[in-house]
This record gives structure tokens, sequence and C-alpha cells, in this order.
């Protein structure tokens, strides 16, 4: 079985001192979460009411999404229908192109990111330049981004700074927060200016009214939009929500399952072309009808990526965004990345506990560890199932299966203490790299409870 994940765990864990700041920060935003959550005594309510609307909103897609189109042509905007992530790329560069756009702007996309649009312009001589703060910092440093919500998590303030003296002429030495922050905004002034188009995502489209929602903190979504006239917006099919009173469940569910706020600092909502300019929208399928077809992986749609499920996660937090090989890092990109394609990303299955944090976290309640594990017992279907856990597997059911061999393997057990190291710590052992064993006790508590030992 391939063990990428774990090598690149091990890369990420070679510095101790960032992954302890990594594993502690984003501890910190699973405990501002649950302090959120204890404050709306309605809060499991919102969950089952955003889980319905979701399972509700995906099986009338048809419907929905129609409804939208007319409501948002009616609007003002152009609307178009993306099969797959080519057809998004070449909408997309077909109206730049039609406008002769060579700056264009972005607001963080997961669409734009899982379809490679950024390198499909820069191929066609577009200059794109991400507005998010972390993503422009990542874009700087040809990175890509390690969490959904807060992308350079993993890039501390010192390494920044280097990049901003670099970049954008900082003073040497100086990693202050506030200033290498004004340093960015002041670069990416010029470039809002200097772009000829923008583009965002949208957290929700709403069906009722053909408008589109977007969260962020920074405001750059705004600040894009409200300078060019030639507007864009895309998104994955599964963010169309019916109406404005369901979208109320789900902004009060976000931000604080994600970043432990009430709400983010500014909701936008992007409705009619501004005047004398154009709105472009832009549905995009690229394999969410095909996940809408499979009974056991459905819910996977339900996810509003609010990053929570990689804010609790222990293997996660300890062990980085890169260590996984799908885009999308966590338990959520573990699932998607096998519903993308199994056997390129069936390494990640394996990075996971199943302590069910994840799922328990959720604002939507998408099954994501019960989805883990029946992930894992499709492997061996796969035929690329580990042979050694297999092995071990087939061991420990033969050992349950027979009392009389488990109670004289219980009896005997304290025997392996007495073993030379060698024999217990070698390359079968790949429990006994990373920890020590554990010692065996003389007398099992069957044996203990048989004596009347245990009260």
């Amino acid at each position: 079985m391939s063990t990428k994940h774990s090598k690149n765990a091990g890369k990420f864990l070679q510095n101790g001192e960032l992954a302890k700041w990594h594993d502690q920060t984003l501890w910190m935003m699973r405990v501002k979460r649950d302090n959120m959550s204890r404050q709306l005594p309605e809060w499991e309510h919102l969950r089952d009411m955003a889980c319905a609307i979701k399972m509700y909103s995906n099986s009338h897609l048809d419907l929905l999404l129609q409804e939208f189109e007319k409501n948002a042509q009616a609007n003002g905007a152009h609307v178009y229908w993306a099969k797959d992530a080519d057809e998004y790329c070449s909408i997309v560069y077909n109206i730049l192109h039609a406008h002769n756009v060579k700056h264009f702007i972005k607001s963080k996309s997961m669409l734009a990111e899982e379809c490679g649009l950024n390198e499909f312009l820069e191929e066609k001589g577009v200059e794109v330049v991400e507005s998010d703060l972390g993503e422009r910092i990542l874009q700087l440093m040809h990175k890509k981004p390690s969490h959904i919500v807060v992308p350079a998590i993993h890039i501390k303030k010192e390494e920044i700074g280097e990049l901003f003296v670099k970049e954008m002429g900082t003073e040497p030495g100086n990693n202050d927060q506030t200033y290498l922050t004004h340093a960015a905004r002041k670069n990416l002034r010029h470039k809002f200016i200097e772009a000829e188009a923008a583009m965002t995502g949208a957290n929700f489209a709403v069906a009722s009214t053909g408008e589109c929602v977007v969260c962020t903190n920074e405001g750059n979504a705004d600040m894009g939009t409200s300078q060019p006239k030639l507007q864009i917006t895309a998104f994955g099919l599964e963010k169309i929500v019916p109406a404005r009173e369901s979208l109320g469940v789900f902004t009060r569910l976000l931000a604080r399952s994600g970043t432990g706020q009430p709400i983010t600092t500014y909701t936008s909502h992007y409705r009619k072309p501004r005047q004398g300019g154009e709105l472009h929208i832009i549905i995009v399928d690229n394999g969410r009808s095909r996940i809408l077809a499979d009974k056991e992986h459905v819910k996977t749609l339900n996810c509003l990526r609010c990053g929570a499920c990689m804010n609790t996660c222990p293997v996660y937090r300890r062990s980085g965004g890169y260590s996984y090989t799908y885009f999308i890092p966590g338990p959520i990109g573990i699932n998607l990345g096998m519903l993308k394609a199994p056997l390129h990303y069936f390494d990640n299955v394996s990075a996971c506990s199943l302590c069910y944090s994840c799922q328990n976290v959720c604002p939507a309640r998408v099954d994501l560890a019960d989805q883990i594990y029946r992930w894992r017992q499709k492997l061996d279907g796969l035929s690329v199932a580990s042979s050694s856990k297999k092995f071990m597997s087939g061991g420990m059911k033969t050992l349950m299966e027979h009392p009389r061999l488990f109670n004289f393997a219980l009896h005997n057990a304290h025997t392996v203490n007495a073993f030379p190291r060698w024999m217990v710590y070698n390359g079968l052992n790949d429990w006994g790299k990373e920890h020590d064993m554990p010692k065996f006790a003389k007398e099992s508590f069957n044996e203990m409870w048989k004596k009347n030992k245990v009260k």
C-alpha cells in the first residue's frame, strides 16, 4: 500500500516547532468553535436543518438550478453551464479574451483550485492575482494552500517577512504582523486598480433570487468587484440553496464552525451587474452529479467548506496539509479525493484515526468518518490494500475466533518482555518504529477476574 501520506507527514514533523505550533493553532480554532456553539441553544437544531436543506437541495438540483438561472438572467447576469474543469476554464478565458483582459484579480475559490484555472489562464498570457492575503502569500511562494479557510496557516511570519522584502521591498527583519499586512494591502491596491476583470467564487447561490453570496474576512472580494466593470462568479452546483430563509441557517453555522466567529466580517450578495458593467455566472458540475448517484457518499455534497473537520482532526493537525495527496486535505479531502480518483488518492484513507471528531463537528452533518471507514473496506476490492495489514488482520481474526488459542496467547504474552530488543524492534514492527512497545502484565484481566481479584 502507498505510504505517500506517512512519508510527507514525516517531512512535516522534522520541524518540531512548526508542527507543534500548527497543532496548537488549529486546536485553538476548534476551541473557539466550541465556545460559539455553546452560546446558541438551538445549535444542534441548526445542524439538523442544514443537513436537511442540503439533502433537499441536492435532490432537487434540476429545479433549483433552473430557477436560479431564470432569476439571475432576469437580474441582468449571463449564466453558463460547465460540465467539467476544461469547460469551466475555457468559459472563463473566452469571457476575458472577448474583453481583451490581461490583468485579472481573484478572491479565494477552491473551485478554481480544483480546476487549475490560474495555470490555464497564465499559459494563455493572462496575469492572475490572488487577492486573499494567505492565497497571495502562497502565490508569491509558488505553493498550494494547505487549508481551505486559512490557506497559509503553515507559514510563519518570519518566512513571510523574508518574502515581502524580496517582493515588496519591506524592511529586512521587520516581521510585525500589522506592518506586513499594511505592506500587502499597499501592494495589492495597485493590482486592484490595474485589474480589468475580477472573479469570486460563491459560498452560496440563492435559487429564489438568482444571487451569489460570498463570505470573507478581508473584504478583498468586494474590493475586486468594485473597480473593474467585468465581474465573473463561479460555483459548484451543490452550492445552491432554495431561498434566503435557508441561507440564514448556513450563515449562522459557517463562520462559527470554521473560525469561531459569529459571522464573517463581510457577507456580500452579488445579484446584478454594476452600472455599465457585466456579471457572468458559471455553474460547474465537474463530477458532482456523479456523486449524487452514490448513496454511500452523497452527503459529501453537504460540505460548506468551513474547515472545521481539519481544525479538529488529530492527524491533519499533526501532519500538515501537504502530507495529503489530494488538493483538499483533512477528512473532507480524503473523501473527495476518493470520489475523484480512488486509485490515485487511496493513500490518504489511512490518514484517519476514526476518532469521529470530524463527523461530530461538521455543521451540515456530513458523515465523514463513516465514509472513510467504508472506503477502507473497499481498498481490498481495489487491489490497493496493505499486504502487511491484511496479514495482521487475518492473524487477529484467527486468534479471536479460537478462544483456547486466544487464552493461551494471553497467558504467555508476558514472555515477550524478555525477548532481545532486536526480536521486537525490527523491520516487521511498524508500530515499534515510532513507539515503545507496551509491557505485558504477568497476569491478564481474565485471570484476575477468575480469581476474584477485580472489584
